[in-house]
């Protein structure tokens, strides 16, 4: 809640964007490294189908809400 003396916070997003680079990369990589052993001869299709929604829960679950409480500073710009 804002009061009359603290200012408009509005999301960067460039800002956000950036912040979620950083533990999206070694997620995705570490997912690769795991799945692609175990799906050797599939299709890009197939692997991606499986690789998806285990990044999106990631995402959804784990790294936003860490990114959005551990950087919300630089996220959150005054306006």
């Amino acid at each position: 809640m804002t009061t009359p003396s603290s200012p408009v916070r509005t999301l960067s997003k460039p800002h956000l964007a950036l912040a979620m680079l950083v533990p999206v990369y070694p997620l995705i990589t570490t997912i690769l490294y795991i799945v692609l052993p175990l799906t050797e001869g599939w299709t890009i299709w197939q692997r991606t189908a499986v690789i998806t929604p285990i990044m999106v829960s990631a995402m959804v679950f784990v790294v936003s809400p860490f990114v959005q409480k551990r950087f919300a500073r630089f996220i959150l710009r005054a306006k």
